[in-house]
């Protein structure tokens, strides 16, 4: 699935313009990369947490030119689902629109 398919489904189901979806969901990614950049955690209750984690410092090896380089520390981000979410994934459940609310 695409944002496209994102905007596309949202709109349809409430009746709101594809362009304000769009520039509704470019908000909120914008939000949860600046917050993440920040080092702030996004938590989203019954969807799941944006945080940023550390990765330390390693050894890694060109396999061409059979040399070794020290890849530095650096920080990635990393999305954890809620509990709930990962229930309904793994039991493969499709969530239907009024359980939402």
């Amino acid at each position: 699935m695409t944002k496209m398919h994102i905007v596309n489904e949202i709109a349809h189901k409430t009746g709101i313009e594809k362009y304000i979806v769009q520039v509704t969901i470019e908000q909120f990614m914008k939000s949860i990369k600046n917050a993440l950049s920040q080092g702030e955690p996004v938590y989203l209750r019954e969807f799941g947490t944006f945080q940023v984690k550390k990765r330390k410092a390693k050894l890694a090896r060109n396999i061409t030119k059979n040399t070794f380089l020290v890849v530095p520390a650096h920080y990635i981000p990393h999305f954890k689902p809620s509990k709930i979410f990962m229930e309904r994934v793994k039991k493969n459940v499709k969530v239907d629109e009024d359980s939402e609310n």
